[in-house]
């Protein structure tokens, strides 16, 4: 899993699991574009400058925004070879019926729309350039509804759908695209809101890395439309 000569760009590059992607990809020589909202929150995880990084604050769903983004990382490193769509949230919410808009269309933007607005600047590039690869990150319960988890649910089964059919449009193309299914992540914010829960159960940052950076490498050349269980030892 070399990345000596690739560009990968990574969004949600501020939170735990972008920074733990970006620390195994530069470590194996990757060019990174680091997306998130807020400056402060990537200084902080990477310092102001860097000769193999470019941090961009940018609003994901704001598609203008993302696309002057992907066009700022292409005049700089020259081509992105790498989208790892990191960037997302989760939320309980009430039952389905109780349901409210806001609910709704908060988790659908942050799930499926930030997805889209990022593949629809990225992915033209990587047609020009003769290929690609694109890792989403989808969630274990995307695959079965849960209780007060309707509209969250629902949205990571968009993501799983959404790959499946970019992976079969796209393959052709030399463009690969393939998901992660994590279980619960263990992050600090996880552990604060869950402090009942065992954490050794859940998977770690680093360990769902290593299995982004293999569908993100050419070791994975022959996996597309693949949605990959990551669940530690829940």
């Amino acid at each position: 899993m070399d990345f000596s000569k690739k560009t990968v760009l990574i969004t949600g590059a501020a939170g735990n699991l972008g920074a733990a992607v970006a620390e195994l990809l530069s470590a194996r020589g990757a060019h990174l574009v680091l997306l998130d909202l807020r400056r402060e929150g990537l200084e902080q995880r990477y310092g102001r400058t860097a000769d193999r990084h470019m941090l961009l604050p940018v609003n994901l769903l704001a598609s203008a925004d993302v696309q002057a983004a992907v066009l700022a990382a292409q005049q700089r490193f020259g081509r992105i070879d790498v989208l790892c769509n990191l960037a997302g949230g989760f939320r309980m919410g009430p039952p389905v019926h109780a349901t409210q808009d806001g609910d709704w269309d908060f988790l659908m933007d942050v799930n499926v729309r930030t997805l889209l607005n990022m593949v629809r600047a990225v992915v033209p590039g990587m047609l020009a350039a003769g290929g690609g690869s694109i890792v989403n990150v989808g969630a274990q319960s995307a695959l079965r509804g849960a209780a007060h988890m309707g509209a969250y649910c629902a949205s990571k089964s968009a993501v799983i759908r959404l790959t499946e059919s970019m992976a079969a449009e796209l393959r052709e193309q030399n463009i690969r695209v393939n998901c992660v299914l994590p279980s619960i992540i263990d992050t600090p914010e996880n552990r604060a809101a869950m402090p009942e829960a065992d954490p050794a159960r859940w998977v770690s940052p680093q360990d769902l890395a290593q299995a982004i950076a293999f569908l993100a490498s050419d070791a994975a050349r022959a996996v597309h439309g693949v949605a990959l269980p990551v669940s530690g030892l829940s």
